[in-house]
């Protein structure tokens, strides 16, 4: 026996036997307990790097302590393959983006299994082909027929060069993690889960989770982030605007409406497209507040600034005229894109 770990061997043996015995394949057994371990599905980029040996390592230490226990692990893998970045990397790289992404796939897979992670392989997914998205379609159909996803525009981080929508972390600096163009506020058609419908029994079953650190509880109920207010609405001055309406405003401070003595709506609202027609400066300062982040927090520490419009709501107590202000702080998802 040698006296220094000889991983090229004593590796190679071990995983050769349990590809043999099909070790970590899964099979109903009634009469042990079930435990589903699911770490996120790599992106198929070419090569793993240590980010991805530290995230399935974890995962694997804890089927494997399970697997110990006796219960019936499955701990599966796949691959996340569907959309614009390998699209935008076959283009780059000259290569068809299937022929690309299978070889990324097939080579990551073979890194992967040299890791000995206790995978059941008969269970890989890959996301881009048909015999995976066919049910994704189907599951996202039948929430849709039931009222669970909706369409509604929202405003997003735009990269011109990709083509693409980019999450809040995608954007460094003002630009796209990937193409470093600089990132443009858009309003697109999206489609939303309802998960509003759905806050206030998470928020009640947070209490009954044993177990549960309270700082995670803490997260997960600012995550869903339930505001307590009430709607006012604002008549528009006819004469201002030239069509009648109301503008709505969610507040959670309703005791304080009497002091208002301005409205300020987010530079998406339709109100500051209206108002910025023939206004040079305020089309400037609509453009500019768009090109800015959507994510909250960063708006939070941002510099607050605004410009005033020609239009005029109406106090619903007092019946004072008001003038709208088209503001950077005012986020259009939140309420109805007024403050």
């Amino acid at each position: 026996m040698h006296e220094q770990y000889q991983p090229r061997e004593i590796e190679a043996a071990a995983q050769s036997f349990w590809d043999n015995q099909k070790s970590f394949e899964v099979s109903e057994d009634l009469g042990k307990e079930t435990f589903y371990c699911l770490s996120m599905f790599p992106y198929p980029s070419g090569k793993l790097h240590m980010g991805h040996v530290r995230n399935y390592t974890i995962g694997d230490v804890i089927s494997r302590y399970q697997r110990m226990q006796g219960k019936n692990v499955l701990q599966p893998m796949g691959w996340d393959a569907f959309g614009m970045p390998a699209e935008n990397a076959a283009m780059k790289n000259k290569v068809a983006p299937a022929k690309w992404t299978y070889e990324n796939i097939a080579y990551m897979k073979t890194q992967l299994r040299s890791l000995g992670l206790a995978v059941d392989w008969s269970r890989e997914i890959t996301t881009c082909k048909p015999d995976y998205y066919r049910w994704e379609q189907w599951l996202f159909t039948r929430l849709f027929e039931k009222g669970v996803i909706y369409r509604k525009n929202g405003t997003v981080n735009w990269d011109p060069v990709d083509q693409t929508v980019l999450a809040n972390e995608q954007v460094i600096d003002g630009r796209g993690w990937r193409s470093g163009a600089v990132i443009e506020k858009r309003e697109i058609p999206m489609y939303y889960f309802k998960i509003t419908a759905y806050a206030d029994e998470l928020l009640e079953s947070l209490d009954d989770m044993p177990g549960w650190p309270e700082q995670v509880k803490t997260m997960q109920r600012n995550w869903i982030g339930k505001s307590r207010g009430m709607e006012v609405q604002f008549p528009y001055n006819v004469e201002s605007i030239g069509a009648a309406g109301a503008l709505k405003v969610f507040t959670t401070r309703p005791d304080t409406l009497m002091g208002a003595t301005y409205v300020a709506v987010a530079a998406e609202h339709p109100l500051a497209t209206q108002a910025a027609q023939g206004n040079p400066e305020l089309q400037a300062f609509i453009a500019q507040c768009k090109g800015g982040s959507v994510a909250e927090a960063d708006m939070a520490t941002q510099e607050k600034m605004g410009l005033p419009t020609s239009l005029f709501v109406e106090h619903p107590l007092t019946g004072e005229k008001l003038p709208v202000w088209v503001a950077n702080y005012v986020l259009m998802h939140y309420g109805d894109g007024a403050v």
